[in-house]
């Protein structure tokens, strides 16, 4: 098995550099590394990760390195995919497979070569790893032990195995934790897809209108800093409890049929797909601007918009203009794949620094315990989630209270006192 399948080694220097940057700005998996450097918790483990193969990732599949793992590496989508990065990994010895730009059949063989190694753990971002898993390469995951799942689309898919009872083994969500998804997909998001929104555009964004696809965490990330940029932004929803919020956010709110005419950006953030169809580009200003911050370019309904475009070409780097049936067009960015990671640099270092901290916490409590968990998507531990912001918190400087013995005794009580 080839130890490494990538574009040029020649670019790891690049790829250190960024690496390095990375590093000196994620205190907590700083010191995890020097903790566990030390005992190499993972020894004799092999560990096979497929996240958006960037230098925030890479410095994760160090640490783990470094605590003992065997890792084999691979991207989650072919455009988050660094090449110097890439390089760098490979040359300081590590397994890795992947390449910017792949194609559909170079992205499955990338993650095929990265399973064929035989992990006891895996550490997925959307479920392909586990999705190959469990369908063409199910004699790969007899030694699996468990995993962990990074993001809202991949926990979803998770639920659907477990709900009709395939998964084979135990997969932590990661993305439900609180020191993820509290912070990560609300400020990451909100932060990373404008950065690449304003820096593929060079559109500024106060006085114009955007329209927010979903108001999850990712959503109101998202809509908060369109709203801190000076936007007008609408949201639209189908859960009429995150619509209420949305309304008393501020946002007006209304279904996508009536937000289409009226936006100027329009940024879906579900993990659902179609969310925006071509019946709602249609309808749309002339030259709207349309990205997808889920997981999967399917949220901007990118096939159909492929198949009925009259002609399309390249108006900026990263950003396609297609013109419609009606002489309108619409300027797509990203090919619609994750904006903020295709087409950007992804969330800051200091908050992958929180998420990546609970995948590591993760990945070694799935070592220490996965045998005996049930075949279930599982939470991460009130315990991880308090030891990473205690950690982060530290890193900042800040103290907080404690509870005294007084108060915890009240806490606990039945009793009116």
């Amino acid at each position: 098995m080839e130890k490494y399948i990538i574009r040029d080694i020649g670019l790891a220097p690049m790829g250190h550099k960024k690496i390095q940057w990375v590093k000196n700005n994620m205190p907590i998996l700083r010191g995890l590394e020097e903790e566990y450097s030390q005992t190499k918790p993972f020894k004799g483990l092999r560990i096979c990760l497929s996240v958006h193969l960037e230098a925030k990732t890479a410095y994760l599949c160090k640490v783990l390195a470094a605590a003992g793992a065997d890792m084999s590496i691979t991207g989650s989508n072919s455009l988050s995919t660094q090449d110097d990065v890439v390089a760098a990994l490979a040359e300081d010895g590590l397994k890795v497979y992947a390449w910017h730009g792949a194609t559909d059949e170079e992205y499955a063989a990338h993650i095929e070569a990265c399973l064929e190694h035989k992990p006891h753990i895996v550490i997925d971002d959307g479920g392909d790893l586990v999705s190959l898993l469990h369908t063409k390469r199910k004699d790969l995951a007899e030694e699996v032990i468990g995993g962990c799942e990074e993001t809202t689309t991949g926990v979803i898919r998770l639920k659907a195995m477990e709900r009709e009872g395939i998964l084979q083994f135990p997969m932590i969500a990661v993305n439900d934790a609180d020191c993820k998804h509290l912070f990560d997909n609300r400020y990451g998001t909100g932060q990373s897809t404008w950065d690449s929104i304003m820096r593929n555009t060079n559109l500024i964004v106060a006085s114009k209108t955007v329209v927010v696809v979903g108001y999850g965490w990712c959503g109101r990330g998202i809509a908060m800093r369109a709203a801190s940029l000076g936007a007008k932004v609408i949201v639209t929803e189908v859960n009429p409890v995150k619509a209420m919020e949305a309304r008393m956010d501020g946002y007006d709110v209304m279904p996508m049929k009536e937000a289409a005419p009226k936006g100027d950006f329009f940024i879906s953030a579900t993990g659902c797909c179609k969310t925006i169809t071509h019946e709602h580009m249609l309808t749309m200003k002339d030259n709207a601007i349309l990205a997808n911050a889920g997981h999967f370019n399917c949220e901007v309904d990118m096939a159909e918009l492929e198949e009925k475009a009259v002609s399309k070409h390249e108006a900026r780097n990263n950003i396609t203009a297609y013109e419609l049936e009606n002489g309108k067009r619409v300027n797509v960015i990203g090919e619609g794949k994750l904006v903020n990671i295709a087409a950007a640099d992804g969330h800051p270092a200091e908050i992958m620094d929180l998420s990546f901290a609970v995948q590591f916490l993760s990945a070694l409590y799935i070592k220490e315990n996965g045998k005996n968990l049930p075949k279930k998507v599982i939470d991460v531990s009130r315990e991880i989630d308090d030891l990473v912001s205690r950690r982060k918190l530290d890193s900042w400087g800040v103290e907080i209270d404690k509870l005294t013995e007084e108060q915890e005794a009240y806490l606990n009580s039945w009793k009116a006192e």
